[in-house]
């Protein structure tokens, strides 16, 4: 399985970046043979609206069946959602770390937005 995580870096050490739309990097990871990429999400920190569905529309793209993060929004949760991808929710730890809860099966699928999204 492909597993998105959001980074602070684009490393396997990395600390969790609690943002899902607007976190630095997505760190893919291949959870059967360990293999790694490193995506920058730069795109979609700088972007006025609609930062958490461009990042979901990029972790589609990217292949990620699975995405691990702190925080997201209504519309993020729900574009995942659509394309097939669930949602679990970690505040802290390292990419590698995550990976091994998720492994486990101590991570719990996220069953709802952890925010309100933004008014325009």
């Amino acid at each position: 399985m492909r597993a998105a995580v959001t980074a602070e870096q684009g490393t396997r050490s990395s600390r969790i970046d609690p943002r899902f739309g607007r976190a630095r990097w997505f760190v893919i990871v291949d959870t059967e043979t360990g293999a790694v990429e490193a995506h920058d999400n730069r795109e979609a920190t700088g972007a006025e609206h609609g930062a958490g569905i461009q990042a979901a529309r990029r972790v589609a793209e990217l292949g990620a069946q699975v995405v691990i993060t702190g925080n997201l929004g209504p519309n993020a949760f729900e574009a995942l959602r659509a394309a097939g991808i669930e949602v679990y929710l970690t505040y802290a730890g390292t990419v590698s770390g995550t990976i091994e809860r998720l492994r486990a099966g101590r991570l719990s699928p996220a069953q709802r937005p952890t925010t309100r999204g933004h008014r325009p």
